[in-house]
């Protein structure tokens, strides 16, 4: 576990984002970030994202990958406003706990 790569975003006492970080000694990522839907598109999440970059940077991390469904424009559009481009590469999984 890396506790200094989760951030929590607070307004008026509440939580309305949250972002979960790794690096791997090779590369970071971005796990989940998420915005209250009511404080989507004030900032929020543009200012999370900074937070884990410089905290990733801090670390050494060279590169920073995040996996988003190709089918998520607003997420996608998102990440590109902030310089994050689409890198050439196939991303595989397998099921290990298959959905009900």
């Amino acid at each position: 576990m890396q506790p200094e790569l989760f951030f929590v975003g607070e307004a008026e006492d509440k939580v309305i984002a949250s972002a979960m970080a790794g690096y791997d000694g090779h590369r970071g990522s971005i796990y989940y970030l998420a915005v209250s839907p009511p404080c989507q598109g004030r900032g929020f999440g543009k200012a999370l994202m900074h937070k884990a970059e410089a905290a990733l940077l801090a670390m050494g991390c060279p590169k920073l990958n995040i996996v988003v469904r190709s089918t998520n424009e607003a997420v996608l559009a998102f990440y590109g406003r902030l310089g994050y481009a689409a890198d050439d590469v196939v991303s595989i999984g397998k099921r290990l706990i298959l959905d009900a």
